[in-house]
């Protein structure tokens, strides 16, 4: 007998099986890779979704398009399985490859601890699959390609530089809004009246850098310091009050605004309006537009040399402890840190008037503002104290706020007709998006390259909100943003069902600059 023919049919014999059992496996890894499904599952909370893993408690689950993540899972494994078949059968033939010398391939994003120990084990001939975790899912990785595109065809960089304000331009825009504006202040504090000790305080998108489009529109805030007050919250909203003065020995400078013992919004705003309305007379090119109903801003007109819309604010600046329904608000701690917590909640907080809903009507109170903090944490946005500074790591938090206001603002122009998006505004968006940076805290997180799969989490942690109808106010955590005295049910699942409709089509509304 011929022994070498002997130790060639075994051998054979041996690679046949080992074909059979690799083909099992492969089938069976593609036939137990999770399906995920388009549609969110319900939630009782939208603060379960995570930057860069999908949680399954009260998460969003990723759609399964052709740019998901969940694809080159898919076609991995089953590369890994056909590689491995191949050579099996080569081995049946006298050329097998030593198995030292399996290269994995090299197609396919990368993968999570979880991915890698349940590949690894695919891989391991004669051992037994581990099941898979039932409660959480594999990092999906990162989104982008090297050129920034998103797999599913939009590329959110090209978006963002079409966004990209041009510095002349804003140079130009700034030195004619601070004329404007250096002329109203002069004016308010030279005349007799209870608006003197004015100050000027900056904000808004413009100042918090992140304009996008057109630097068109600007928010300025005239604040006034009063002291001695006490506030009477309005049915425990938290976020509207009475204001009301204790006695004052040196008498009461806003003693003319009183209804009673409290301090009347309207009558102060029509007074301060009517002072705006007549040193505007004085300046070319610059009108005083009608007043917006529930607005409490002065919105000026500046016509030259372009259009520029200024909505100017009057606000009470109170230099004392903020209010008890902010005590659990401003969760930065494991993101911008217990000391910067504590110095931001040291500043001044804000009323600005504003009518608050009762019934089918609405009550005058006074509303409190943040948005100088608001402008601090942007400013100061990373976990580093040198995020995005020269020698620093870049994030890309900022562009996906930008991304994310162009998003709510385009289709608000696309449907500009339709009432349902009137009462969404971009603090809506911006709330949320503080959120998801309290959730995702580290600057890792928020890579550059990252910026399709971050923008995408911020999407989808709106969506949540619209769907449970539940967005926390980020200072006044008692004060929900979407609840139906603010905005009804059906105005959100419009909003909702446009959103996911861009999200699942690459934002062809991107598209239309």
């Amino acid at each position: 007998m011929d022994h070498r023919g002997g130790k060639a049919t075994r051998a054979a014999s041996k690679a046949a099986t080992a074909t059979s059992k690799i083909s099992a496996q492969g089938v069976k890894s593609l036939r137990e890779e999770p399906i995920e499904s388009s549609s969110a599952p319900g939630a009782t909370r939208p603060n379960s979704r995570k930057c860069g893993a999908v949680g399954a408690s009260g998460s969003l689950q990723r759609r399964s398009t052709p740019g998901s993540p969940e694809r080159p899972q898919v076609r991995a494994r089953g590369a890994r399985a056909k590689k491995a078949l191949l050579d099996a059968e080569d081995a049946v033939e006298g050329q097998a490859v030593p198995a030292a010398k399996l290269e994995p391939p090299a197609a396919g994003p990368p993968l999570s601890k979880a991915s890698s120990r349940r590949r690894g084990s695919a891989r391991a001939a004669g051992e037994q699959r581990p099941p898979p975790e039932p409660t959480e899912f594999p990092s999906p990785g990162p989104l982008v390609s090297a050129s920034g595109a998103e797999p599913g065809g939009w590329n959110p960089r090209a978006v963002l530089d079409k966004l990209r304000l041009r510095r002349q331009e804003i140079s130009l825009a700034a030195e004619t809004v601070n004329k404007v504006v250096d002329h109203l202040l002069r004016g308010l504090k030279s005349c007799d009246s209870e608006f003197k000790d004015v100050g000027l305080l900056r904000t808004g998108s413009y100042y918090e850098h992140v304009k996008i489009s057109a630097p068109n529109e600007f928010d300025i805030m005239f604040k006034l310091e009063v002291s001695r007050i006490q506030l009477e919250e309005y049915r425990n909203s938290g976020a509207y009050y009475f204001v009301k003065f204790k006695r004052n020995p040196k008498g009461n400078p806003l003693s003319p605004f009183l209804e009673g013992e409290i301090l009347s919004a309207s009558k102060m705003l029509l007074k301060f309006r009517k002072i705006i309305k007549k040193e505007i007379e004085n300046i070319e090119d610059v009108i005083v537009q009608r007043k917006k109903r529930g607005s409490p801003a002065v919105t000026l007109l500046i016509r030259k040399p372009k259009e520029i819309s200024v909505d100017i604010t009057l606000a009470l600046e109170l230099n004392t402890s903020w209010p008890a329904s902010t005590k659990n608000g401003l969760p930065v701690k494991d993101w911008l840190g217990t000391k910067v917590r504590s110095s931001l909640r040291q500043q001044p907080f804000y009323l600005v008037p504003k009518h608050a809903k009762e019934g089918n009507g609405f009550q005058e109170t006074w509303r409190l503002s943040f948005s100088h903090i608001e402008k601090d944490i942007l400013k100061s946005h990373g976990q580093s104290k040198t995020c995005c500074e020269i020698n620093g790591m870049k994030c890309c938090r900022k562009d996906c706020l930008k991304l994310m206001k162009y998003l709510l603002e385009q289709l608000k122009i696309k449907f500009e007709n339709r009432k349902e998006l009137d009462k969404f505004s971009s603090y809506h968006v911006k709330t949320a998006f503080f959120h998801v940076c309290t959730q995702e805290s580290q600057d890792s997180h928020w890579h550059t390259r990252d910026l399709a799969l971050c923008f995408d989490n911020c999407v989808a942690y709106f969506l949540q909100c619209l769907k449970i109808e539940h967005l926390e106010h980020y200072f006044i955590p008692g004060f929900n943003l979407f609840s139906r005295d603010q905005i009804d049910k059906i105005s959100k699942e419009f909003l909702s069902q446009e959103i996911e409709y861009e999200r699942n089509n690459g934002f062809p509304v991107f598209h239309k600059l």
